[in-house]
């Protein structure tokens, strides 16, 4: 227990034999119960897990939606087929909620995620400032020093189209998984909608967004090992782009049309109707051999005003956001 709330932490894992008992093993003590879930491993993953569990307390090893009510901390589960890490997630998450846990914290099997920086994670949502906590890696120029030029790059691309899409617009490093969510928040939210796969946390935030729900950014470090990043970012951020976009009609339409109006959605829309007319337009007029200089000045207006159009909505939607997102550095 931590500050009087009761402590879940999920350790989603795929082929993670060679690292995710160490994340077990050093977990802080005020973790109440540990929820490490095997996404259908093909190698000792599962063997790692059920020996952990036993060493904690004679347990029976059980499986996702199913499973043992005894008082044990570590609480493996397994997927029969592989679903995805954001699947994963979400099964530790249900089996948290379901024994009653306050706040539900994410680490990764792969160690990356410093255990004696949790407490950095917990504290926002103990102290009632946010419902979700992420750890971010670029507050620090220090905490960046391991990342490499290329991952640093795919991070701030990604990061851009999360802000976009969540609507938390002050947000960084959007693909870090080291995390934790609040009993409340867990209960606002529809699990069943997120995405199965790497893309989970961003549409995660989305969810938290148009439930007006406030997210912390923890600068936190990350550890490099000789873990290797399951992403492939030539296939991952096409898929990711498009999940996005989807997310970002979604919230447009969730928080400011059903639960709440705001002509920011009006503006949104001119300025997409409007670039889409200014560019098939103007690729005429630069084919037409019949267009004259009359015709110039009323494009470039278009595009202008499309462009404003654009600015003045994701000014709105800063404004409507601003209160939803903490900064929490080093010397909070």
């Amino acid at each position: 227990m931590y500050r009087n709330h009761t402590v879940g932490v999920v350790v989603p894992a795929h082929n993670e034999a060679p690292f995710v008992g160490e994340v077990i093993d050093t977990l802080p003590t005020f973790v109440d119960r540990v929820y490490p879930v095997d996404d259908a491993s093909t190698d000792e993953t599962w063997e790692v897990l059920t020996e952990r569990a036993a060493s904690t307390r004679d347990a029976v090893a059980t499986v996702a939606d199913g499973g043992s009510d005894a008082d044990v901390r570590v609480v493996p589960l397994r997927h029969e087929t592989n679903q995805g890490v954001g699947a994963a997630i979400r099964t530790g998450y249900r089996r948290a909620h379901a024994d009653g846990m306050d706040v539900v914290a994410v680490m990764d099997g792969d160690g990356q995620m410093d255990p004696e920086m949790l407490n950095r994670l917990l504290d926002p949502l103990v102290a009632g400032r946010a419902a979700y906590a992420k750890g971010n890696r670029l507050l620090s120029p220090s905490h960046r020093d391991g990342m490499s030029r290329w991952r640093l790059f795919g991070n701030a691309l990604l990061t851009g189209l999360t802000r976009v899409a969540s609507g938390y617009w002050t947000l960084m490093d959007s693909q870090n998984g080291y995390t934790a969510i609040s009993r409340h928040a867990l209960e606002t939210i529809d699990l069943d909608r997120l995405y199965d796969g790497y893309g989970f946390r961003n549409d995660l935030l989305v969810a938290l967004n148009v439930a007006r729900l406030p997210v912390a950014d923890v600068s936190i470090p990350a550890i490099y090992g000789e873990e290797r990043s399951g992403i492939r970012y030539r296939s991952f951020v096409p898929r990711l782009s498009r999940l996005l976009l989807s997310g970002f009609l979604w919230r447009l339409r969730g928080r400011y049309l059903v639960r709440e109006f705001h002509p920011l959605v009006g503006l949104y829309v001119l300025s997409v109707v409007g670039m889409l007319t200014w560019a098939v337009q103007g690729l005429q007029a630069v084919r037409s051999r019949d267009t004259g200089p009359a015709e110039w000045p009323a494009l470039v207006l278009l595009g202008l005003t499309s462009g404003l159009a654009a600015l003045l909505a994701m000014a709105f939607d800063v404004q409507a956001n601003d209160s939803l997102h903490v900064v929490v550095d080093r010397d909070d």
